[in-house]
């Protein structure tokens, strides 16, 4: 775990980890998360000198809201990192007009199929351990967590923590298609979680399927 004294490194570094992975040769592609940390981190990274109309960026997940809703993680992206420099990126929805997640979801596979693997993977985690919109506790999760698995999207009926809207989720199959996955946590409570996944092999969130796998270089990032 690599820890920083204060929110704003925590910030600066991450965005410097990213752009570097978005500096090696093509295809530049990039997978950022929703929620309050990683706004700062899109703040800086949109002000880098990148190419960005070479870049294709996804969701880990999306809350099955209008896009214009507070709630929408694509409102967040577009509102903080496809602005200034990065505003010719590419963007791959997840929330589509399909009528369900379920539907949504198979759509943004379709296209998430034709693309190589990821340069970098940006996810954050919750105090109960979720990944993306892979929850505890979910009856579809093992196979979810498979990174094997056949599916690299799909809808989730139910969240497991607030708020309590349906979501759309890249899998563990989607989430490890990369170059490198960065955890960013903040919070004592996350850092005891990750290191309690380290001591203890019988522990198994879904963010263990991440920290315990060889198929891709996993940073952890933390701040209090």
């Amino acid at each position: 775990m690599e820890r920083f004294p204060d929110r704003d490194s925590l910030a600066s570094a991450t965005a410097e980890i990213l752009a570097q992975a978005l500096t090696t040769p093509d295809p530049r592609g990039l997978v950022v998360t929703g929620g309050g940390t990683p706004g700062p981190v899109y703040d800086r990274l949109a002000t880098r000198d990148l190419d960005w109309p070479n870049v294709t960026l996804t969701l880990t997940d999306e809350r099955w809201v209008d896009t214009t809703s507070p709630l929408s993680n694509e409102k967040l992206v577009r509102d903080r990192l496809l602005t200034g420099r990065a505003t010719g990126a590419r963007l791959i929805r997840l929330k589509d007009d399909g009528g369900s997640p379920g539907a949504d979801a198979r759509t943004a596979e379709a296209t998430l199929r034709l693309l190589p693997p990821w340069s970098a993977v940006l996810i954050g985690m919750g105090e109960d351990g979720h990944v993306a919109s892979l929850f505890p506790g979910d009856p579809d999760l093992a196979a979810n967590l498979d990174p094997e698995g056949e599916r690299l999207c799909v809808g989730v009926a139910r969240a497991g923590l607030e708020p309590f809207v349906p979501r759309i989720s890249l899998t563990a199959r989607a989430l490890l298609s990369t170059r490198l996955v960065v955890l960013l946590i903040t919070g004592e409570a996350k850092r005891a979680l990750v290191e309690r996944i380290a001591a203890d092999p019988n522990f198994a969130p879904p963010a263990a399927t991440l920290l315990r796998q060889d198929r891709a270089p996993v940073r952890v990032l933390w701040a209090a």
